[in-house]
């Protein structure tokens, strides 16, 4: 037996938030709707996801606003790492994400080091861009010094 479900939120491999999707009773019953991401339709719970919609965009909003503020005020500034070389001006190890984290937080910037987006860890003493994903639309270039300790 199948039943139609409104998504409250996206649900990998099933659709996303809004869709109204048929799935199995059980599925409904013992999954999707104890933990809040579906719900049966009515008109009642397409009205409360419209309310739900509206404040996660009104939330969403308020959140890039303040990314776009952090840009202005990341970006001024740049940061020095200290690591130890070995010959030829080889680090001994790498720079991370994680070291640049940490950089920040010396900086008084709390950055989550899986916002800080590296190719590859950086290797050699120099200066380095560096882009930090503060929000979904909104990253930040930063100067990065990597230098003898």
């Amino acid at each position: 037996m199948t039943v139609e479900i409104l998504l409250m939120t996206d649900v990998k491999d099933l659709g996303v938030q809004g869709d109204v999707v048929k799935v199995a009773d059980g599925f409904a019953r013992n999954y999707l709707i104890p933990r809040k991401l579906g719900a049966p339709v009515s008109e009642g719970t397409r009205r409360r996801l419209v309310k739900l919609q509206r404040e996660r965009a009104e939330a969403e909003k308020v959140q890039q606003e303040a990314s776009r503020a952090m840009v202005a005020e990341i970006s001024k500034n740049s940061y020095t790492i200290r690591v130890k070389v070995g010959e030829e001006n080889k680090l001994f190890g790498s720079v991370t994400n994680a070291d640049i984290a940490e950089a920040l937080k010396a900086q008084g910037f709390d950055i989550e080091k899986n916002k800080i987006v590296l190719d590859e860890p950086i290797k050699e003493l120099g200066v380095y861009d560096v882009k930090v994903r503060l929000h979904a639309q909104v990253d930040a270039d930063i100067k990065v010094w990597v230098v003898e300790e």
